[in-house]
């Protein structure tokens, strides 16, 4: 059985202007979201982890690094949602330019595409999927730290949880708070900790 702990990034500039969709857009955390991420190191000082994993955007490399203290290991499947013409703009700001697009993805994310031309949530779920198929098959035991993104973190729950994926913005979880799961081959997914400052 894996142990995973799953965290969102640090705040970013993006993230404290009315959340602005980031989404592909580089850009690393900001001072309380470093800060954000110190927390969260005293938070775990007590876990050792086999693995550090996180996606290959600057905001959650950053927050790995700054809790595990140790090298982090980039992976492509865990970037966040490519949002399209959304990008850098608040949901104010797109739903105005684009109404139609975000009641489609609103209603069916899965088929839907966010942005008019960024990804469909079965995208983002098949990617982040093999990503921890691959780790499970990889390492039968273990406890690993996996740093990512809002969006993706959150279809990727609803999945595993059995949730309509246009149900996947009823969980939270903020900035740099601490998820916490376990994957095996004989009982799947189980949440044990969700959006937590433990």
């Amino acid at each position: 059985m894996l142990t995973i702990y799953l965290l969102r990034h640090g705040e970013t500039d993006f993230n404290a202007q009315n959340n602005r969709y980031c989404g592909r857009t580089d850009i690393p955390v900001n001072a309380k979201g470093r800060a954000q991420a110190e927390a969260v190191r005293r938070q775990l000082e007590g876990v050792t982890f086999m693995g550090v994993y996180s996606s290959p955007l600057l905001r959650a490399y950053e927050t790995a690094q700054i809790v595990s203290g140790r090298k982090v290991t980039k992976d492509d499947r865990l970037i966040e949602v490519d949002f399209g013409l959304w990008e850098g703009k608040t949901r104010e700001q797109f739903t105005k330019e684009h109404p139609d697009s975000w009641e489609k993805w609103s209603a069916d994310p899965s088929t839907n595409r966010a942005g008019v031309n960024g990804e469909t949530g079965q995208e983002v779920v098949t990617r982040v999927d093999a990503f921890f198929e691959e780790l499970l098959g990889t390492h039968r035991e273990g406890t690993f730290l996996v740093v990512a993104h809002n969006g993706v973190n959150r279809l990727f729950m609803a999945h595993k949880l059995g949730m309509p994926l246009a149900n996947y913005r009823r969980i939270v979880q903020q900035n740099s708070s601490v998820t916490r799961f376990t994957l095996s081959h004989d009982e799947g997914f189980t949440l044990e900790l969700l959006n937590s400052k433990l």
